[in-house]
């Protein structure tokens, strides 16, 4: 097994050609070793999201390697990444991303379903989605709607989904952007007890105190990585960086 979750290599993702040419991703190399919690932030244009998606396998690189469990990922056709997300990714939304008319266990339940590689009876996806909520405190609310949840309660569903496939890494995106600042504190200890258990994260975010909450800062600017938080202090912690000044 790899010590990395995640692997990167000269990763580029470009739009457009010759004079709409535009590199999203500029020979990006990085690396998150396996029970690392890391924080992705940058300005506006930076080339995070683009990082995001690819490392969610929400989209594939236009050149580079990218390994993923100690698998490379960067080449699979749409299907091969589709079950690679199902299997090996955790998501956490900014927007919670739960389905309206399903109650908080049917929403757990949902990647269970998708997971051909390791198929389960309809008792054993409702026995795991029931303990992954309880793991995140909402035992006493499998049966609630999310429109009968706050956004704190919403988002600890979302990470109950993220986890119930047990997942080699929790890509969480924005976290906390909805929420109060008392509910972004719950789950920002959440994911700290789930990274204390040793799983691996790797969060955008846009907020420094969100940031600072991760063991180093990806620090990402006009496609390139500007510092990857392991020789001291982000830049990005600068304002004057973030706002791309």
């Amino acid at each position: 097994m790899s010590e990395h979750v995640i692997e990167v290599q000269a990763l580029t993702k470009v739009y457009g050609a010759g004079d709409a040419e535009v590199r999203a991703l500029d020979g990006v190399s990085a690396a998150v070793e396996r029970g690392e919690f890391v924080a992705v932030m940058g300005p506006s244009g930076s080339g995070k999201s683009t990082l995001m998606n690819i490392l969610g396998c929400l989209d594939r690189p236009t050149g580079g390697d990218y390994r993923l469990d100690g698998r490379d990922v960067s080449r699979l056709s749409k299907n091969e990444l589709a079950a690679v997300r199902n299997q090996k990714i955790g998501f956490v939304f900014q927007s919670f991303n739960l389905l309206p008319r399903l109650s908080a266990l049917s929403n757990v339940t949902l990647p269970l379903l998708y997971n051909s590689a390791q198929p389960a009876s309809a008792l054993e996806r409702a026995a795991r989605a029931a303990a992954a909520l309880e793991a995140v405190g909402l035992g006493n609310r499998q049966h609630h709607r999310p429109s009968q949840l706050s956004g704190g309660q919403q988002q600890r569903v979302a990470i109950a989904r993220a986890l119930v496939n047990r997942p080699a890494l929790i890509l969480a995106d924005e976290p906390t952007g909805n929420l109060d600042s008392k509910s972004s504190a719950e789950i920002m200890d959440l994911l700290h007890q789930l990274h204390a258990q040793g799983a691996t994260v790797v969060m955008v975010t846009h907020e420094p105190d969100i940031a600072v909450h991760a063991q180093r800062i990806l620090c990402v600017r006009d496609g390139r990585v500007l510092a990857d938080g392991r020789d001291g202090p982000s830049p990005c912690l600068d304002r004057h960086v973030l706002v791309g000044d």
